[in-house]
């Protein structure tokens, strides 16, 4: 089991920018390909992006591609989420996950470990 604490989330107004961190604790965090989710109130938890455990691979959602950037250290056991050109649309809190394996990357089901979320909230 691995250990996840997200921080830097907030308000901000729209266009601004946000980027979101996650520690990681208690195994080896490369062994682990890392996901960002999102839940909005009312609505499913939503994958946003993943990357994969070396971080040569990143993945996204449509909703957020071009927009979010995913990356990782793997000295430092966190990964990032650049949120950049927010909309009120990406209010939502926003959770870290971990998942073992190499298949799959972006269903909720698929990982096993979770942070407790951190609020975004963008106003117009």
């Amino acid at each position: 089991q691995v250990q996840l604490v997200e921080s830097g989330g907030g308000l901000v107004q729209a266009g601004g920018s946000l980027r979101l961190s996650c520690a990681a604790s208690g195994r080896t965090f490369s062994n682990y390909l890392m996901g960002w989710f999102r839940q909005a109130p009312g609505k499913e938890r939503e994958f946003v992006a993943a990357i994969s455990r070396s971080g040569g691979s990143t993945y996204y959602a449509d909703s957020v591609k071009g927009q979010f950037t995913i990356s990782r250290d793997n000295a430092k056991n966190t990964v990032y989420l650049q949120m950049n050109s927010l909309k009120p649309e990406d209010t939502a809190v926003y959770y870290c996950a971990a998942k073992m394996g190499v298949s799959g990357y972006s269903r909720v089901q698929q990982y096993g470990d979770w942070g407790q979320g951190t609020q975004v909230t963008v106003s117009s």
